[in-house]
């Protein structure tokens, strides 16, 4: 069975917390921001698998994006990927995990460098990159 970790991407890996090679990263983002993820992870040399949540974005809250993530966390599991931690920042993410997953242990990433609701992710390299 391969273990792995998961991560949150905004609060957690945009702050500097990179995920290991064959870590998965689970975002609350929308599909629709899938591109400027990318390109802002390519950027910095994270090629990881990412999940990104399946709601257009103005119909995503921070619930939604928390259920997303044990959505994924159960596809994985189910299919012989042990989940080992994840590294999530939002509370209420983590609550919907943790309904789920009561026993999966989830490092809590305390810090108020990110808005934790729902906000166009588009900085100016990312911006450049698109036109």
């Amino acid at each position: 069975m391969k273990q792995i970790n998961t991560f949150d991407m905004d609060g957690v890996i945009t702050i500097g917390l990179y995920p290991g090679p064959d870590d998965i990263i689970i975002t609350g983002r929308s599909f629709e921001e899938s591109k400027e993820t990318l390109i802002y992870l390519h950027n910095r040399g994270i090629y990881n698998a990412v999940y990104f949540n399946p709601l257009p974005y103005d119909q995503k809250d921070r619930a939604s994006s928390g259920r997303h993530k044990a959505r994924i966390i159960r596809m994985l599991m189910d299919s012989d990927v042990y989940v080992q931690k994840h590294f999530e920042d939002d509370e209420i993410q983590i609550a919907a995990i943790k309904e789920s997953f009561p026993n999966l242990p989830i490092v809590h990433i305390v810090s108020n460098l990110v808005n934790k609701e729902n906000v166009r992710h588009a900085c100016e390299e990312v911006v450049n990159e698109l036109h």
